[in-house]
């Protein structure tokens, strides 16, 4: 059986790639810093025969991350796909004549090194295996400047920088990396695609069919057409 972990976990999209995963075989880890939020979301997937664990953890802090990965492994083994769609709330948005070193700062923490500390304690056992898939939700800053996201844009850009690099690097390796950029805001219980099942489905495809490398969701949104 396949395990899947997914980092910065919620009840809006971690939850859906969490059931749409789970219905199709995969273990499924949960991490994020809500331990009672986790617990609650393991059971319901349990309910619904997914096996699903849950391991608290700041993704911001190296030492925690590592930590809940040594778990999950010993617990289920070599892990096959990661998903990070965090959501920092430390600091809200700001436009770029308002961005501070500290407003600044928390984005990047949140977006940029939590995904460098998990990415690093999953990627030694795919090398190893020459195998695995690294997904990465994000919003459209992080392809589009757009003014009133001035701070937190800077982390999205960052993280998109990051990611492309390890798809370049990976890709020959046999990893899968692959982004994508909603252009939307997510709505549960639409149907359409601003729903998180929808956007898990999303993913699953993406997986499934390798549609690696960074696209925007919907395909062609631009900051004028986004979904509210």
């Amino acid at each position: 059986m396949k395990t899947m972990v997914i980092a910065g976990a919620g009840k809006g999209l971690g939850l859906s790639l969490a059931k749409v995963f789970g219905k199709e075989g995969f273990q499924i880890a949960l991490i994020a810093r809500n331990a009672e939020k986790l617990q609650s979301m393991a059971a319901e997937l349990q309910a619904q025969g997914i096996e699903a664990s849950y391991y608290p953890a700041d993704l911001t802090k190296r030492d925690a991350v590592e930590k809940a990965v040594a778990d999950i492994k010993a617990k289920y083994g070599a892990v096959d796909v990661m998903e990070l769609s965090p959501v920092p709330t430390t600091a809200p948005p700001a436009t770029v004549v308002k961005t501070t070193v500290e407003n600044a700062t928390a984005p990047f923490e949140g977006f940029v090194i939590s995904a460098i500390n998990v990415v690093n304690s999953l990627l030694p056992d795919m090398l190893e295996r020459g195998e695995g898939a690294l997904l990465f939700t994000t919003g459209l800053s992080a392809l589009y400047p757009m003014p009133v996201l001035g701070n937190i844009g800077i982390a999205m850009a960052g993280l998109r920088s990051y990611i492309a690099n390890l798809h370049t690097e990976l890709s020959p390796k046999g990893i899968l990396v692959a982004h994508r950029s909603l252009g939307l805001a997510i709505k549960a219980g639409t149907g359409a695609v601003n729903d998180p099942d929808e956007i898990a489905k999303m993913w699953y495809q993406v997986y499934s069919e390798k549609l690696d490398g960074e696209q925007e969701y919907p395909k062609g949104v631009t900051p004028k057409t986004m979904i509210f």
